[in-house]
């Protein structure tokens, strides 16, 4: 998933990012792109998967990014319906 996410959104393009400063446009971009939440089956209590299906985190964030090179900590909240 990175080496697909480089090729589509590179760090190499001269980006411009001009509401938050630069140090975040291709992290902001790869995220628009995969997005933010996501809608997980459950039945009888158990995630419904299929056989090949999985559950990924992506943090795009490279470590040289803004805050002194340092990522913040993320909280991953579920909320079930």
């Amino acid at each position: 998933m990175d080496m697909a996410m480089d090729t589509i959104v590179p760090e190499s393009l001269p980006w411009e990012h001009t509401d938050e400063g630069p140090d975040d446009s291709v992290s902001h971009l790869k995220t628009s792109l995969i997005g933010n939440s996501i809608t997980l089956p459950i039945s009888k209590g158990k995630l419904v998967f299929g056989t090949w299906q999985g559950i990924y985190l992506a943090e795009f964030r490279h470590s040289g990014a803004g805050w002194g090179g340092r990522g913040q900590g993320r909280k991953v909240i579920a909320t079930i319906l």
